[in-house]
């Protein structure tokens, strides 16, 4: 079950990484960033006021925030820290790369996560899902292999160097949701209501201080319905990404692969939309990733 919640969270993650696309183009970074926040916090606003006045109702539907002590506390506002530092560095890197290109290399992602979770917490995936896995990294190297021929030297361009640094920092924070969840026993829930909390409060604070003084010397904000739009599609990812997650049997190496097949959604849409370049070599890339993908979503049989 785990594996087909990781497959519809990875869905919305693409719209997701469309609509940020789409809110960032000839627009101000930190304002969007701060502003889709806020749309998610607002989507997360309603299960967190209806558990205080029908405690009974959203207990039975799943959707109960309980409350958390000070050390839970601090460590979801830990989550909320390290997340925001990994989206500053995505966004601005979102506005200047290709769709079709950025999000490939950020799914890079679960070699790091792989790694982390064979250390940390010993998983063991089963052999087809290794299959898979090999599958769908060995397709998005060649992705990256692809942007070379639309001039983006991995090595020379900084805002690939931010992809990076944006799937590093975001690799902590996938190993780390394993741990407040499985290993702490957090309610998916409570970590996603107050992350969403403490990230407006963060990225609020880096809007104040660092963007809103020099605004008149910087690119101009300018309002999208695609600034809301993040904040929904990012709020019902992360919503099926913490229910999945919370079973005792999902792996984060393999749910962490599975989400980053958002490339399916941002490389199709991407390509009809923004006309990025290079369309039949990506779509070659493209059936590793689904064959990839169909070995994981079989081995849940």
């Amino acid at each position: 079950m785990w594996i087909y919640l990781g497959v519809f969270s990875s869905f919305f993650l693409g719209l997701y990484d469309v609509s940020k696309k789409h809110a960032l183009r000839d627009n101000a970074v930190i304002p969007v960033l701060f502003f889709s926040t806020l749309s998610a916090l607002a989507w997360m606003a309603l299960p967190g006021l209806l558990s205080v006045w029908q405690p009974d109702w959203t207990r039975s539907a799943g959707l109960f925030v309980p409350l958390l002590g000070p050390a839970d506390q601090f460590s979801v506002f830990l989550k909320s820290a390290i997340v925001s530092l990994s989206w500053i560095f995505a966004y601005f890197a979102f506005k200047h790369l290709p769709i079709t290109l950025i999000s490939p290399v950020r799914a890079s992602a679960p070699v790091w996560t792989l790694l982390g979770a064979l250390i940390l917490f010993r998983e063991s995936p089963s052999r087809l899902q290794w299959i898979g896995f090999i599958l769908v990294i060995g397709s998005y190297w060649a992705f990256s292999l692809i942007g070379g021929k639309e001039g983006l030297r991995l090595h020379r361009n900084k805002w690939v160097g931010f992809v990076f640094l944006s799937t590093l920092i975001g690799t902590c924070s996938t190993l780390y949701d394993k741990h407040l969840i499985q290993n702490r026993g957090l309610s998916p829930m409570a970590v996603q209501f107050w992350f969403f909390v403490y990230l407006a409060v963060i990225l609020g604070a880096v809007w104040l201080v660092f963007w809103l003084p020099g605004r008149r010397r910087t690119t101009p904000f300018t309002w999208r319905w695609s600034v809301a739009a993040i904040g929904a599609f990012l709020f019902a990812a992360d919503f099926l990404y913490f229910r999945a997650l919370n079973r005792k049997d999902a792996l984060i190496v393999i749910l962490s692969a599975i989400r980053r097949s958002d490339v399916l959604v941002s490389f199709t849409v991407g390509s009809l939309i923004f006309r990025d370049r290079n369309v039949r070599l990506k779509s070659l890339a493209l059936i590793g990733v689904l064959a990839g993908m169909l070995c994981m979503v079989l081995s849940a049989g």
